[in-house]
């Protein structure tokens, strides 16, 4: 007779283990219960990387350990130990770091040990004294320094030369080993999260179940096999589901929002969308659309924000406002069903609807459908790349050109040109720290003496920022009113015209013209300074005019009027000249960073590139430029683009917009589909070319407009 012990508590007599009861929160990362205890469940751990931390042209004393740069001359405990460790290591504070023995270089990185260092100098009390130390390393040093600081701003600067890395413990995963232990079909939560939404439907649908089990799963199931197709309906089914929301483009942000709304069944409730075509191929808008048919069948109204023709011909009532932009708009236009709007003479959205007025760009060069990557002698070459969802592609961008890289969402687009191009070009010109995405090599980098980055990102995150400041022309502005004969007499400097420093400035405000409250536990509110209302200034700094106007009252002018103003100072007039042709004539000068759109931000960082002088050799890149963008607007963005293109540089744009596309010299085409199923290049060539390319979702829908 054999006895058998068994346990209440999920022990196992065996390994010693014992299991706590299964409940939800011990398979959560977000809970201390659940969360893998190395990495507290992030899956990821921050280590110094070690090839940032030394610059081996520089000397210990001129700045050579990076994180110490600042203090390389500073005669600190830490520099004499320092200096210790090279007594016996063979090196000293001004030898050059690139000249170190490896064995030097190894002890000034990761330590030595135990060994002891004797460290000697004067205290503050002016005394010769010394002690012993080890040193343990600046690699360790930096980690210890990061995990006991409570200052952001030392944390922010050690972040800068360290990297993530997947947590050794839980590999990814997030969570303790007692969770990954339960599974269902053999594979357990984190398995299951780390696929596609597509194959984790796929998956839901295939468990097999007991009678028993049945019972228990079966609302579980329909809630989760209900939600993903949601995702799906919503053209998101390439996204796995333990994606972090950071890294999730603002039109996929928005759609996810979409689908939980959905899927609560709510009825009677006024939704308001901002642009949701965000990031969107043309073939999956019709999916969006149907999303937002069905919104409305249950009995809600939808108001959606949007320039894509194809949801505005999908529309039950169009509101067109306008007729322009700023001062120049405000009135309603237009109100009617998209087949009454296509024939409104005063209606700029209907002529373009209805095909009376195209996009297209001035100056195009013209067919091009013959022309190859390999027809230009000079081509920048990424070969190998494999990082996301890349299948070790290798991509040609001919140089001079306008190019743009399309493709479903999720199929590498911005992984190819943003994580590899962009970051490997930053690494070889900037000495960038960023690491770019995994790739073997680039090529025909000696072409390229200049990247830039033109995304939506703000221009600035206070009100000091703004668009005058950010282009330029605020400085020649301050020069002028400098040379003004009251602030000659007065002894006023540029300087006295500036917000941002005492002099001219109101310090009630401190130059910001408004005053921020802070609300606790809510967002923070902005009211107008009442010392200045708001004009930033003093009484003094007021009182000095040019042609009859302060500083302040220059800064509240639009574009268009301070043009005019300013028709005879050339320095100021070009910069204003090529704000006002990317069509931002509305926008006043002092008009506050904060409050104005991505799109708007966006454009002012390209009449920034414009204004200045052309080497022709830069490389431009932008990701969906036209979002928030009509038509028209589309039409001078087309012409500024071309403009660069002309002056020898090369552009590369990532794009949906059909009519952007079909005006650029070369287009690389990724996909066939989103996430896994994505990172080939489908079809690459002048959009003639693609429009004959079947297997190209983008080349079927050029085809209908070339």
């Amino acid at each position: 007779m054999k006895d058998h012990l068994y346990s209440e508590r999920f022990a196992c007599p065996v390994d010693n283990i014992s299991l706590p009861e299964i409940e939800p929160r011990l398979l959560s990362f977000n809970s201390p219960h659940g969360a893998c205890p190395v990495c507290s469940g992030l899956g990821t751990l921050l280590e110094i990387d070690e090839t940032t931390i030394l610059n081996p042209i520089l000397s210990i004393a001129e700045g050579g350990i990076l994180p110490w740069s600042k203090l390389a001359t500073s005669d600190t405990w830490f520099t004499r130990l320092i200096e210790a460790v090279g007594k016996e290591y063979g090196f000293d504070v001004n030898t050059r770091l690139g000249q170190l023995k490896p064995e030097a270089r190894k002890v000034l990185i990761s330590g030595a040990g135990k060994e002891e260092f004797k460290v000697e100098g004067r205290n503050r009390q002016g005394r010769w004294t010394h002690f012993y130390s080890s040193f343990q390393g600046l690699v360790s040093y930096l980690k210890e320094r990061y995990q006991e600081s409570e200052s952001d701003f030392v944390k922010a600067e050690i972040e800068k030369y360290m990297y993530k890395e997947s947590c050794p413990k839980c590999r990814g995963a997030r969570l303790k080993d007692e969770a990954l232990s339960v599974t269902i079909n053999s594979l357990n939560i984190a398995e299951v999260t780390s696929q596609s939404i597509i194959q984790a439907l796929e998956w839901i649908k295939k468990i097999e179940l007991s009678v028993r089990e049945i019972q228990i799963a079966t609302p579980i199931l329909k809630e989760i096999t209900a939600r993903l197709q949601f995702l799906v309906d919503v053209g998101l089914d390439y996204l796995t589901l333990d994606r972090a929301s950071m890294t999730l483009a603002g039109g996929e942000s928005q759609r996810i929002r979409l689908a939980s709304q959905i899927g609560s069944g709510l009825s009677g409730v006024l939704y308001v969308l901002d642009e949701p075509s965000i990031g969107l191929h043309q073939r999956d808008n019709a999916r969006l659309i149907e999303t937002l048919k069905k919104l409305k069948s249950l009995g809600n109204t939808v108001i959606v924000n949007e320039h894509d023709g194809e949801t505005m011909e999908a529309a039950d009532l169009l509101i067109e406002i306008g007729p322009g932009a700023g001062e120049h708009g405000g009135k309603i236009v237009f109100m009617g069903t998209p087949q009454q709007i296509k024939k409104d003479p005063a209606s700029l959205t209907g002529q373009y609807l209805s095909g009376k007025k195209k996009v297209t760009a001035n100056s195009h060069p013209g067919e091009r459908s013959g022309l190859t990557a390999q027809d230009d002698k000079k081509v920048l070459k990424v070969i190998g790349a494999t990082e996301h969802n890349l299948k070790n592609i290798n991509v040609c961008f001919p140089l001079g050109k306008f190019i743009a890289i399309t493709g479903v969402s999720g199929s590498g687009k911005s992984t190819l040109i943003h994580d590899i191009l962009y970051r490997a070009l930053a690494q070889k010109i900037y000495r960038s720290r960023e690491k770019a995405g995994a790739h073997k090599d680039l090529e025909g980098t000696e072409n390229i003496d200049k990247v830039v980055l033109v995304d939506q990102s703000p221009i600035g995150r206070t009100p000091r920022s703004n668009p005058a400041t950010y282009t330029g022309a605020f400085g020649h502005i301050r020069e002028l009113f400098a040379q003004a004969p009251e602030a000659k007499i007065r002894g006023y400097r540029p300087g006295r015209f500036s917000f941002n420093v005492k002099g001219g400035r109101c310090e009630v405000c401190e130059g910001e013209g408004t005053l921020k409250i802070e609300m606790q536990f809510l967002p923070d509110v902005y009211v107008t300074c009442e010392a200045c209302n708001g004009a930033r200034y003093n009484r003094e700094a007021l009182e000095i005019h040019f042609k009859d106007k302060n500083i302040a009252e220059v800064l509240n002018m639009t574009v268009e009027e301070a043009l005019k103003f300013f028709e005879n100072i050339p320095q100021i007039k070009n910069k204003l000249q090529v704000l006002n042709d990317v069509g931002l004539g509305y926008i006043r000068l002092g008009q506050s960073a904060p409050t104005l759109s991505g799109g708007e931000a966006q454009r002012i960082k390209l009449s920034s590139e414009l204004s200045k002088r052309p080497t022709g050799h830069t490389l431009y890149i932008l990701d969906e430029p036209t979002t928030g963008l009509h038509f028209a607007d589309i039409g001078r963005l087309l012409t500024i683009l071309r403009k660069l293109v002309n002056f020898g540089n090369t552009v590369v744009i990532i794009e949906h917009n059909l009519d952007i596309i079909k005006n650029t010299d070369w287009i690389i085409d990724l996909g066939p589909e989103g996430g896994d199923k994505g990172g080939k290049i489908i079809a690459e060539g002048s959009p003639q070319a693609l429009s004959k390319t079947k297997s190209s979702y983008t080349g079927q829908y050029l085809a209908r407009i070339l």
